[in-house]
């Protein structure tokens, strides 16, 4: 197979309109320890590995697109956000970032709890095995059916995210002689520094019961009147992808500020409260998050520093990391279709997936890398624009990268930290073929999530 240079194509983001870089990395071949799964290298032959296995033997195996999921690197980071916040408080596995049984038995293993926010994630929990005492389950418009399999099944809290939930939630756990540990979900009128979409604790949006107007207070005093409700704290969560600390102090602080006027109206001091998710990852070299030890510190001397200026006990803390665990441990493998060269512009790159594995560059405007992984090359870097094959022209997966000038059809390139969201917002769209989930370790590879085939698609269609 030829692999001789595009003669088109600017060698520098600087000339464009738009874009992400303004110069080239100085070795296109360098994998980024920020960004790649903590087991990812490249062999003597310049072939990216994970756990020890070549990625062009897995494409072999299982095909592209997959996704490859480091199973040490996820039990590592379950272990350090476990022993960051040590045994005085709850690490909350956020398991819409992705989930699956295996994933399930994991955090089981590694002691961590499991937040839910469907009746789908919820019989997944179960259905592998975790204690319902440590499941969590939120979500902003539950059903009735699924309060009910929740409460029954004994899960360990539910986040009321409305009045009418409340009520809702107070009355079937009193129809199954029950009383259900809940917390409040509050909007503390934080606006965090991120994409609009995912930015979810200012007031102007779907989730939670507002601070502002006394509403929260008023929740408060209905479900602590309710025989069916144990009150037991106060949920935050002020959005995603959040590498700034001061939006969590001014969440704390007003949280903080709401468990000082429950005292006061109601003589009781609750013993919980939970700030939530939402740590940012690197998905691209600029990108710089914070470890789990250092997050820990942080909320912990806020949430310390509040309550003993408001006088009160300081509460258990929660926290629920989800893309912090699972988002660095993954990669997307794709096997380069066509290669079309625009002239002055930048060379757009076709790979055999697209927006329906990667649905968040499309919808968040979200960056990432990507890199050449079935081979090195001394090639000049090429600004590229990777895409899927849907029919739409904001099927884009990496928006601005540089890749090497002789990239060929046939080529594997990789796109780094799709461990969250990839897969649980990946879609049929174009009766597209969902991708497998691949875990590797020690030098093994099994399919944890196997991909979809055309007998899945036709099973659904009855018509």
């Amino acid at each position: 197979m030829s692999r001789s240079a595009h003669p088109a194509g600017p060698r520098h983001a600087d000339v464009l309109p738009e874009g992400h870089y303004t110069a080239p990395p100085a070795d296109l071949n360098t994998l980024d320890p920020k960004v790649w799964a903590r087991t990812v290298d490249r062999d003597e032959q310049g072939v990216a590995t994970i756990g020890g296995l070549r990625v062009t033997d897995l494409a072999e195996e299982f095909g592209t697109p997959a996704y490859f999921l480091d199973e040490t690197d996820f039990r590592t980071r379950c272990r350090a956000w476990a022993d960051a916040f040590g045994p005085d408080a709850d690490v909350f596995y956020a398991g819409k970032a992705f989930l699956s049984r295996a994933i399930v038995r994991w955090l089981h293993e590694e002691g961590l709890n499991l937040d839910v926010c469907s009746g789908g994630e919820l019989a997944t929990a179960l259905s592998a095995g975790m204690p319902a005492e440590r499941i969590a389950f939120h979500g902003n418009n539950k059903s009735e059916a699924e309060i009910r399999r929740a409460v029954e099944a004994g899960v360990g809290r539910i986040v009321l995210d409305s009045f009418q939930e409340i009520v809702r939630v107070a009355h079937i756990a009193q129809s199954l002689g029950k009383r259900q540990r809940v917390q409040i979900r509050v909007t503390v009128g934080v606006e965090a520094h991120t994409h609009e979409f995912i930015a979810t604790a200012h007031e102007d949006q779907k989730f939670g019961i507002a601070l502002a107007g006394g509403q929260a207070a008023e929740a408060v005093r209905r479900a602590l009147q309710l025989d069916g409700l144990e009150l037991i704290g106060i949920h935050s969560h002020i959005g995603s992808q959040i590498f700034d600390m001061a939006g969590f102090e001014v969440s704390a602080r007003r949280v903080v500020q709401l468990l000082a006027e429950v005292r006061d109206e109601h003589g009781v001091e609750l013993p919980e409260i939970d700030l939530g998710g939402g740590l940012g990852i690197a998905y691209t070299s600029e990108d710089d998050p914070r470890e789990p030890h250092e997050i820990a510190k942080a909320l912990s001397e806020i949430v310390t520093r509040e309550c003993e200026s408001a006088g009160l006990r300081t509460p258990r803390i929660s926290v629920e990391p989800g893309r912090a665990i699972v988002g660095p441990t993954a990669f997307t493998l794709y096997r380069v279709g066509t290669i079309k060269p625009l002239d002055g512009l930048r060379t757009y790159v076709s790979v055999d997936g697209g927006m329906s594995d990667n649905i968040r560059t499309a919808l968040y405007d979200a960056e990432y890398s990507v890199s050449l992984v079935s081979r090195v090359s001394d090639a000049e870097p090429m600004l590229s624009r990777v895409v899927g094959k849907h029919c739409e022209s904001g099927d884009i997966v990496v928006r601005d990268a540089f890749l090497p000038a002789d990239l060929a059809p046939g080529d594997l390139i990789a796109v780094p930290a799709t461990g969250a969201y990839c897969r649980s917002m990946a879609s049929n769209y174009n009766h597209a073929l969902r991708p497998p989930v691949v875990a590797v370790r020690d030098g093994e590879a099994r399919v944890i999530v196997r991909r979809e085939t055309e007998e899945d698609l036709l099973r659904l269609d009855v018509g």
